[in-house]
């Protein structure tokens, strides 16, 4: 019975790693934008993380996980006589590469850990049946990777001291690779494995061969990590510059120390991640962690937790590799009716998050950044020019490498005020009649149109694209009916009723052709 849970829930995790969904730019920014744009030249925008001057992000993960797939995907690509891969087809790629690194290393490392063979399929049916496994796990996030890497990381520091009669140099040789690579991937991996790899200290004193693997294993990755990112981001300067610059990590952990430059990320009180981001990652689940035996299981991931809490910016994502630990450590109520209670109030949560987070959540960016790569401007009634500009309005800023070379011009202007719009829309559209200083009015044919993307439920576009406000024509050109824009909730002047109303009933990412209709 439980291996055919287990599959439904595999099946619930790739359809949810093939939904389009966009949790949050990272996603895309910080791995799939810049690494398409290297191998394929795509047109890309990098972040501040990878400024050549000050780089914050490494490309060493970046290229392992995402790199790899995509040079194979060429490869496969150019032997088949095809010279170009759509973005769509190496979007899709990635997923299913995030779900299968899910389904397969996440999972058989939760068999590692709990020896307990009851205990083991609670852990590994829970850890399948979150709906963070199903979106975040599946996803391009440096999170998703930070998960699999602490993951296994416990489970070599368990093979190690287990391990009493021998010294262990194989596991110590990947251990040591993984410790480098995960601290490359992201500077939060060390609070994570804090506590094992207090424990393993010891042991290695005693094995000392075991340590020299790990040792000269996690070197020889430094040496590939530092050359990589010379090679990405400072490829002019000389190579033994590498041993002059600040790594990457190190750039990093400086920049997160400041709160004036987390300040510009958010600042969030010290409990957000114990009283916010924890009952949102598991849900009923959290009471679980309260039921005696406790596992030491539980320590880690705690650990990590009030270690995280420290730093002033506390986004959910953050806790990632500490969800599956937490889930292992979770035992049931001996009682049948709080079994049951648990059981149903976990499906219908898991059930609520995934569609909201994982089909809905700014689920039409992807889908019309992809549409628009195709469109063809010329067989629009009238003909667009192929530069045309896109206005994006309202939304996550989306993935320039989807457009897939296109010559469509993006702005992203996120959440600027409704003002700002109009008056960025009225730069490339131009004025009709002498309203600036007796200007002589604009001939029709001199007025250029502009695509404006935007969530359908904002109320402030009701009017325009009605065709009430004189002097402007919107013409709806295309709309994705999964998004829901979260962002858009006024609680106050709408109330509960009105704003869940408009934002779920008014779902959807529209574009618009916008222009001016200049009467003679």
């Amino acid at each position: 019975m439980w291996t055919r849970t287990y599959l439904l829930f595999g099946l619930v995790r790739l359809y949810f790693a093939l939904s389009p969904s966009y949790i949050h730019p990272d996603e895309n920014f910080q791995g799939p934008e810049v690494v398409a744009g290297r191998i394929f030249s795509f047109p890309h925008h990098s972040t501040w993380e990878f400024s050549p001057s000050a780089p914050t992000r490494s490309a060493f993960p970046l290229f392992t996980v995402y790199g790899l797939p995509m040079i194979l995907l060429r490869w496969l690509w150019t032997e088949t006589g095809n010279e170009v891969v759509a973005p769509k087809i190496i979007y899709y790629t990635l997923r299913i590469v995030m779900f299968i690194l899910s389904f397969v290393l996440e999972d058989w490392a939760i068999h590692e850990l709990v020896h307990s063979p009851r205990q083991r399929r609670i852990a590994v049916i829970l850890v399948a049946s979150s709906y963070v496994t199903w979106t975040y796990q599946t996803h391009t996030f440096s999170n998703a990777v930070e998960t699999l890497v602490v993951l296994w990381s416990l489970v070599l520091i368990r093979r190690i001291l287990d391990n009493k009669q021998r010294s262990s140099v194989f596991t110590a040789a990947i251990l040591g690779f993984l410790v480098v690579f995960g601290v490359f991937n992201r500077i939060t991996f060390p609070a994570f494995i804090l506590y094992p790899g207090v424990l393993l200290i010891p042991h290695s004193l005693r094995k000392p061969f075991t340590f020299l693997s790990l040792a000269l294993s996690a070197l020889l990755t430094l040496f590939v990590a530092l050359l990589t990112d010379h090679y990405f981001h400072t490829p002019s300067l000389p190579l033994n510059s590498i041993f002059r610059i600040p790594p990457t990590p190190l750039r990093s952990l400086l920049y997160n120390l400041s709160p004036s430059n987390l300040s510009h990320h958010g600042l969030h009180p010290p409990y957000t991640h114990l009283l916010l981001n924890l009952p949102l990652l598991l849900g009923p689940a959290l009471a679980l962690l309260l039921n005696p035996p406790y596992s030491p299981h539980l320590l880690p991931p705690l650990l990590a937790t009030l270690l995280l809490s420290l730093i002033p910016h506390q986004e959910a994502r953050f806790l990632l590799p500490a969800i599956p630990l937490f889930l292992a450590s979770a035992h049931l109520p001996r009682s049948h009716r709080a079994v049951r209670a648990f059981v149903i109030t976990w499906v219908a949560f898991n059930a609520i998050l995934g569609a909201l987070i994982g089909v809905y959540h700014q689920g039409g960016i992807v889908p019309m950044q992809l549409h628009l790569g195709a469109l063809d401007t010329s067989a629009l009634t009238p003909p667009l020019a192929p530069n045309t500009t896109v206005l994006w309005w309202r939304t996550y800023s989306p993935p320039i490498w989807l457009l897939d070379g296109s010559a469509l011009q993006t702005v992203d202007l996120m959440g600027t005020p409704f003002p700002q719009l109009l008056g960025t829309i009225a730069n490339y559209t131009g004025s009709c009649g002498g309203g600036r200083g007796g200007e002589e009015a604009l001939a029709a044919d001199s007025l250029q149109d502009v695509l404006v993307v935007a969530p359908r439920s904002s109320p402030e576009l009701d009017l325009y694209r009605e065709g009430q406000v004189p002097g402007m024509r919107w013409e709806e050109v295309w709309t994705a009916w999964r998004h829901l824009n979260l962002d858009d909730m006024d609680w106050g002047e709408d109330g509960v009723t009105g704003t869940l109303g408009r934002v779920i009933g008014r779902r959807g990412l529209t574009a618009w052709r916008v222009g001016r209709v200049c009467e003679a």
